[in-house]
């Protein structure tokens, strides 16, 4: 059996009290049995029984795990002294190698506070408490991005109904702005991919943008930023180029707290969200972003969890125990180029 699924099971049987408090709750929606949603905002609410709550005399604290997994350590250095000023808590930075491990750790209780990926935030949410109050990001707003359908303006499409039977480019399977979220939120606009137009795999969002502005491709969704850069780069001009349809702002990592930690330090911890100004390294590091925009996952989460839905994800634990093979699966093929890297020399 999968260790991470296992644990789960584990957690799960051991958290007795948490799921009584479960049965009697009047509205669950589609969180795991061991959580309650009766204020209907999507997250997991805080146990009605105080001794539920949990204050620990040390957060732990992460950041969504990337190729090395210790890279942000150093970033989140002056917001964990910021965080231990507030909370009057020691901080400690927990490095996990992989999101599944994540929402496990905050699962069983490890993981306090941390910043998760846009997908695996549902998972979090749904099977570990997880409750997102903040993504980096500008007195503006949240930093984040925008799937955007461009043509040429010489093209004679201007709407998105204009698509039919044209040649459309999609950037690769697994993207979600270049090819997933278009599956998603293309048909509400009436133009269905694969039915009423071929799509065609370009392999990167420059690709397209290029394809596009050459005249190989009439159409291609892309993301907002990379389509932004490539202009301020004067790599494509824009005076040849229009965007007929953008959609509403994907979020980046949400950052958040476990459900059960006790009112009063949640609201400390709120405030060192809300209080705490980067440094010009963490603001290079986070492109541009000076601070902890909030946010909800009810109302910035939507169009990702709409996407999620189209697409079959769910943020279940059978949903999980696949994204945890995957990048299993992932690894030991990582491990296998190495090792054949390695016999060659």
């Amino acid at each position: 059996m999968n260790k991470l699924y296992k644990g789960l099971i584990i957690a799960s049987a051991l958290s007795l009290p948490t799921i009584a408090f479960a049965d009697e709750c009047k509205n669950r929606g589609v969180l795991d049995d061991r959580y309650c949603d009766e204020n209907n905002d999507l997250v997991a609410d805080s146990p009605k029984d105080p001794e539920q709550w949990r204050d620990p005399s040390t957060l732990v604290f992460t950041y969504t795990p990337v190729e090395d997994p210790a890279v942000y350590k150093d970033a989140f250095k002056n917001f964990q002294e910021h965080l231990s000023k507030v909370t009057g808590k020691r901080v400690v930075y927990y490095t996990v190698h992989s999101n599944s491990a994540q929402v496990e750790a905050m699962r069983s209780g490890r993981l306090h506070i941390a910043g998760f990926s846009t997908g695996p935030t549902g998972y979090a949410v749904n099977l570990a408490g997880y409750v997102p109050i903040a993504v980096k990001g500008t007195a503006e707003g949240f930093q984040g991005y925008n799937l955007i359908t461009i043509t040429r303006k010489d093209s004679g499409i201007n709407e998105m109904l204009d698509l039919k039977g044209k040649k459309v480019a999609h950037t690769s399977a697994s993207s979600n702005s270049g090819n997933l979220a278009p599956r998603a939120l293309f048909p509400p606009q009436g133009i269905v991919p694969d039915k009423d137009y071929k799509v065609l795999y370009s392999g990167k969002h420059d690709q397209s943008i290029l394809g596009v502005y050459n005249g190989d491709y009439d159409a291609a969704p892309v993301a907002s930023d990379v389509y932004d850069r490539m202009v301020s780069a004067g790599r494509v001009d824009d005076n040849n180029l229009q965007i007929i349809y953008r959609s509403p702002k994907f979020p980046t990592s949400a950052f958040g707290y476990a459900n059960d930690l006790h009112p009063d330090l949640v609201k400390k911890i709120k405030e060192a969200f809300s209080t705490y100004r980067f440094t010009p390294e963490m603001s290079a590091t986070f492109k541009g972003a000076d601070r902890f925009a909030p946010i909800t996952y009810k109302e910035e989460w939507g169009v990702i969890r709409d996407i999620a839905h189209t697409t079959g994800t769910a943020y279940t634990k059978a949903g999980l125990q696949k994204l945890a093979q995957k990048a299993a699966a992932k690894k030991a093929a990582k491990q296998a180029a190495a090792l054949a890297t390695d016999k060659k020399s």
